[in-house]
């Protein structure tokens, strides 16, 4: 949603977000980013601007992932996903 700020066209409305590691189980996922690990994400600076937006923050193991993002019931729209690494 917070991809409409920017004039982009046809944003998701309301992503999902996953993270899936390189044989695709699931590693964590995530609908509203203040239902789960608002403390952390607020702490990193990196909280998106609209609550209904998804993030994650977890510490990784070196490997291969995939962020899929999906939205409410199949819906289309565009997406951006963003990775930071957070010492």
């Amino acid at each position: 949603p917070t991809l409409a700020r920017y004039n982009v066209s046809s944003p998701l409305a309301d992503p999902n977000l996953e993270l899936r590691d390189g044989n695709g189980v699931l590693v964590m996922a995530n609908d509203n980013w203040k239902s789960s690990q608002q403390t952390e994400l607020s702490a990193t600076g990196y909280a998106p601007l609209t609550d209904s937006e998804p993030a994650l923050v977890r510490t990784l193991s070196p490997g291969n992932y995939t962020a899929i993002v999906r939205g409410l019931n199949n819906t289309s729209g565009v997406a951006l996903v963003e990775v930071y690494g957070i010492n």
